[in-house]
């Protein structure tokens, strides 16, 4: 299984990114996807997830009304549109990611997902 994301990059405050996350080795419609991410010197934190299948979504507070996750399963690919863009926005991006037949999922704690890909450095500039 491999995860691979991009769409990172430099951008102003007030502007907008959209990520991707491009899945080999598994079917993301079957899968539970989200995003964390992890600023320099900072602990890493939840962003967004999706579920399999029924496609709910949550968000971390922080960037709730901002950002909005969603899914491509023609391309096999889960998306982050993130607007309106803050410089404390500014981390490496990671997207994970588990099989939603198994039990005890938690969509915000990283240790709840099996797959995890490389990140993406999105920065927001003052």
């Amino acid at each position: 299984v491999q995860l691979q994301a991009s769409g990172g990059g430099l951008v102003q405050a007030g502007g907008s990114l959209r990520l991707a996350c491009a899945a080999r080795g598994l079917t993301f419609s079957d899968y539970h996807a989200g995003w964390f991410r992890q600023a320099p010197g900072k602990e890493r934190e939840f962003v967004a997830a999706i579920r399999g299948r029924s496609d709910r979504t949550y968000y971390a507070d922080s960037v709730n009304g901002r950002f909005t996750i969603s899914r491509d399963n023609a391309g096999n690919t889960v998306h982050l549109q993130m607007n309106s863009l803050k410089p404390e926005d500014t981390a490496v991006y990671y997207c994970v990611s588990r099989n939603r037949l198994r039990v005890g999922y938690s969509y915000n704690a990283i240790e709840s997902y099996d797959y995890r890909g490389q990140g993406t450095l999105v920065t927001v500039s003052s």
